[in-house]
Order: C-alpha cells, then sequence, then structure tokens
C-alpha cells in the first residue's frame, strides 16, 4: 500500500493531465448547461425571422395562396416545429399551419388590438415583434413572432421553447455521461501514454543509481532520437568517462601504493644496511681498540706478544678495509655509477689466474680443485666484472666445501653464450634460503662466514655485477653438492 502512493513521474504526469481533462469537461459541460439554451433561443429567433421574411416576400408578390409556397411552408414548419398563422386586415384566415387555427387568430388580435398587455418583447421593430409568452391553456412557454406584413395582412408564428429547455438538458447529460467515459478512457490512455515516456527515464534513473556504486556495465539503448534520447547517449559517454578516469586513478593508486611499499622496502633495507654495517664493523673496532689498549698499557712487554697484538689490529684493520671496499663497489653496482667496459677476452686465462691467486686457500683447506680441459674459451663481457664474480663463487666454494672437498669449475658451451659453473661438494643449501642469498648482509651459516672472514655481501656484488651486464645467473643443488653459475656472451675469437 505504501509502495502505490510512492511518488513516480509516471503517476505525476497521470494526475496532471487528468486533472487537466476533468476540468476542460467540467468546464465545457458549465458552459454549455449556461449557454445551450440561449443558443437555441438565438437559433430560433434567427429561423422565426427567416421564415417572416419568406412569407412577407411571398405575401407582397402574391404567392401566398399558391400551392408550391404552401407546400414550402408546411416543410419550414415541420423542421422547425413553427406554428403559423395569417390573417388579412379583415380579420379572415389567410393561411395557417397549426390545427386549431382559432386559438391562434385570437392570440394574434390580442396582441393586433391590445389585448395582450404586459408581455416584454426580445425583439421588436417598427413591423414585427418577438417575445417569450406562456399559453395560459397548456402552461407551455412558446417564443412568438407577431406583426404585420407589407400587403397589409398580420402574421403570428410561434414553436415551443419546452423541447429547447429538454433538448439542452439532454445535451448537457448525454455530454456529461460521455465526458465521464471519455475521462475514464483519459486516464488510462495518459497512464500508458506516460509510461512509454518515462520508461527512458526510469532506465536511466537505474544507471544512474549504479553508477553511484561505481557499477558501469549498464547503457541506455536508444530508439527515437528526442531529447531523452540525447540524454541517454550523454548519460553512456559520462559513465564511460568515468569508468576510465576511475580505473587510471586505481592504476595511479596501486602505482603510488607501489612506490609507497618500496619506498617502505628502502627504508628497511636503509636500516639493516646500518644495522648490518654497524654490526659488522663493531667486532673489528673493538677488537682493534682492545689490543691498542692493551699496547698501550704493555700489557705484555715480550716481543712475541707485541707482535702478536699488532698483527691482530693489521688483521682486523684489512678486514675493515676490504668490507668499505666491498661497500663502495657494491653501491657503485645498484646504483648505475658504475661503468660496463665490454671487452673480448679468453675466460680460461681469467680461470686460470682466479685459481692462481686462490692457492694458498686451496692448499690450507686442503681442497681438491678441477678446472675445465679447454685451451682458450674467448668471450665478449666486463672482464674486471667477471673476475669479481668467480672470485666471490671460488671464495665460497673453498670455504663451504666438504666431504671430499672438490671444487670444479665448468665451462659449458651454448649457441651464443657460455655458462660457467663452480661447483663444491658438501651439504645442499636449504630451499628457503636460496631466494635470500644474494641479499646484502645474508648469511646461511654465520659462525662459518666470520670464521673465514666473509662479509656476507659478495653474493650481492654477484648479483649486480650479472645486473649491470646484462645477464643471468643462479644456484643450484645438487645430489653431491652445490653448483653456482653465471653466463656472459660468446664470440668466435679475440
Amino acid at each position: 500500500m505504501r509502495g502505490f502512493f510512492k511518488k513516480t513521474i509516471n503517476r505525476e504526469y497521470t494526475c496532471i493531465f487528468s486533472l487537466l481533462l476533468a476540468v476542460c469537461i467540467v468546464f465545457i459541460s458549465a458552459v454549455n448547461l449556461l449557454t445551450l439554451e440561449k443558443a437555441y433561443m438565438y437559433n430560433k429567433q434567427k429561423v422565426l425571422l427567416s421564415c417572416y421574411s419568406d412569407v412577407d416576400t411571398a405575401a407582397s408578390e402574391g404567392d401566398i395562396s399558391s400551392t408550391e409556397f404552401d407546400e414550402s411552408l408546411q416543410h419550414i414548419a415541420v423542421i422547425n416545429n413553427l406554428e403559423v398563422l395569417v390573417i388579412d386586415s379583415d380579420k379572415q384566415l389567410v393561411k395557417s399551419t397549426g390545427k386549431d387555427s382559432s386559438i391562434m387568430k385570437r392570440r394574434l388580435l390580442e396582441f393586433v388590438f391590445g389585448g395582450a398587455d404586459g408581455v416584454e418583447p426580445i425583439y421588436a421593430n417598427q413591423k414585427i415583434q418577438i417575445q417569450r409568452t406562456v399559453d395560459p391553456r397548456v402552461h407551455i412557454d412558446y417564443l412568438e413572432l407577431w406583426g404585420s406584413l407589407d400587403n397589409g395582412n398580420f402574421i403570428l408564428m410561434r414553436t415551443p421553447v419546452q423541447s429547447m429547455k429538454e433538448a439542452s438538458i439532454l445535451a448537457n447529460t448525454i455530454f456529461l455521461r460521455f465526458g465521464i467515459i471519455a475521462l475514464v478512457a483519459g486516464i488510462i490512455f495518459i497512464s500508458l501514454a506516460t509510461r512509454r515516456i518515462t520508461k527512458p527515464i526510469k532506465k536511466l534513473v537505474g544507471m544512474s543509481e549504479k553508477m553511484t556504486k561505481l557499477d558501469f556495465s549498464d547503457k541506455y539503448e536508444s530508439s527515437t532520437s528526442n531529447e531523452v534520447d540525447a540524454l541517454g547517449e550523454h548519460m553512456n559517454r559520462l559513465s564511460e568517462t568515468l569508468e576510465n578516469t576511475i580505473g587510471e586513478l586505481k592504476s595511479a593508486n596501486a602505482r603510488l601504493q607501489q612506490d609507497i611499499d618500496k619506498k617502505t622496502e628502502i627504508d628497511e633495507m636503509r636500516k639493516d644496511f646500518l644495522s648490518n654495517v654497524s654490526h659488522e664493523l663493531k667486532t673489528p673496532i673493538a677488537l682493534i681498540q682492545g689490543y691498542a689498549e692493551g699496547l698501550k698499557d704493555c700489557v705484555n712487554d715480550d716481543p712475541e706478544s707485541r707482535d702478536f697484538y699488532c698483527d691482530v689490529i693489521t688483521d682486523e684493520a684489512d678486514r675493515m678495509n676490504k668490507l668499505v671496499k666491498s661497500l663502495l663497489n657494491l653501491n657503485e653496482l645498484e646504483f648505475g655509477d658504475a661503468k660496463v667496459d665490454i671487452e673480448h677476452f679468453d675466460l680460461m686465462e681469467l680461470i686460470r689466474n682466479c685459481a692462481e691467486s686462490m692457492n694458498i686457500l686451496i692448499k690450507q683447506g686442503d681442497i681438491k680443485l678441477e678446472l675445465p680441459e679447454d685451451e682458450s674459451v674467448p668471450v665478449w663481457a666486463d672482464e674486471f666484472k667477471t673476475e669479481q664474480v668467480l672470485t666471490n663463487y671460488l671464495s665460497n666454494a673453498i670455504h663451504y666445501a666438504s666431504g671430499e672437498k672438490i671444487v670444479r669449475i665448468s665451462v659449458t658451451r651454448r649457441e651464443h653464450f657460455v655458462r660457467v659453473g663452480v661447483f663444491n661438494s658438501g651439504d645442499n643449501i636449504p630451499d628457503d634460503v636460496i631466494p635470500n642469498l644474494w641479499t646484502k648482509f645474508y648469511k646461511a651459516d654465520k659462525a662459518r662466514t666470520r670464521e673465514y672472514g666473509g662479509s656476507g655481501i659478495g653474493l650481492s656484488i654477484v648479483k649486480a655485477s650479472m645486473e649491470a651486464m646484462g645477464r643471468d645467473y643462479g644456484v643450484e643443488n645438487l645430489p653431491d653438492g652445490v653448483n653456482f653459475w653465471f653466463e656472459i656472451d660468446a664470440t668466435d675469437s679475440i
């Protein structure tokens, strides 16, 4: 019930147009009721005057007694419900269309000789007078015309007014009934018509409601080319524009969120970096400070103790120096400041030089080093960065080799590149640790790393160097150990 009284544009239009239709019907009914009888009276006056003119003309021309005029007069009288009486100056009957001519004759004589006073004329001139009277015998209203003709005869014509009243009432009654029917039919038609008109508007309302919920899937389908369809097309364009704009905003927000996340990540990395650097430098600084104070306080005066103290200070200072150099090198690589010099060189010569430089560590660790048998492998890369990568791989392999303590350097030729692998026998790297190996200061085994003096940034340098050269690198667990690898471009000759 509540939904029925809900204000909608369809109901508003139906009510407005129905009210206008009802007002028009009532207005026309009122106009008919007030003016129809007067219009009938005016029309009857014209009929009486026209008939009088015809009789006067016939009497003047001497045709009033002719058969043709008599038939014409009878026709006019019947059609217009008239009674006509004509007498001469001797009061003799000349023409009559009524059944009881004596009554009309007596009434005419009363008018002519003043026997009917007090009657208000409706129309009068020198020859005739039109008036509305009541027949005292039957009490019926008549509209009467009496007067004289040009030939000296007298005439009386009358028509009952009662029929005019009844016709007026009947006409108003019929009009009112048909008006009610027309009103009901009009309300139904207006409701259907306005529903057709307001249907696209309701469609647009549904579209706009969905658009408030950021749902732009609904589209307006136009069928004509009126203003509502133009509005629908504009709504479609607005929907597409909003959808694209919101999509762009979402993309911008996503990028902004990525930037925020990246900034947060960088901040965290900076904090971790400072923490790790502080941790790495704390131990050698403490040792240097402690042994330097021992020397200053002459804890041990013998030369052997002083040499030991000096060696510790020198080793720790060297460790700090290597760490700072590695950090500077890594910073240049990560921020793109390091220059990449691509040149031709012999990879086997580079491998042999690196192995030679690691000879002391290989002997100390009792490592079995296996080198590839190739005499020459020409490549195209940055020789210095390639040496850094190979040195870091080989250093880690030497220090982490266990079991048979085998370290094997392999060179695998491909179509356009060469893959270099550095294998060491021993335990595999846990799968959850592998993704973190390339992170600065990450140490899978902190005790062993500290034991051989690792800083935890060697593999970070490998990552930065390979990315600077735009080549692949990685690590894989094998059944009997671990293999670190990198790739560089191959060439036919140096």
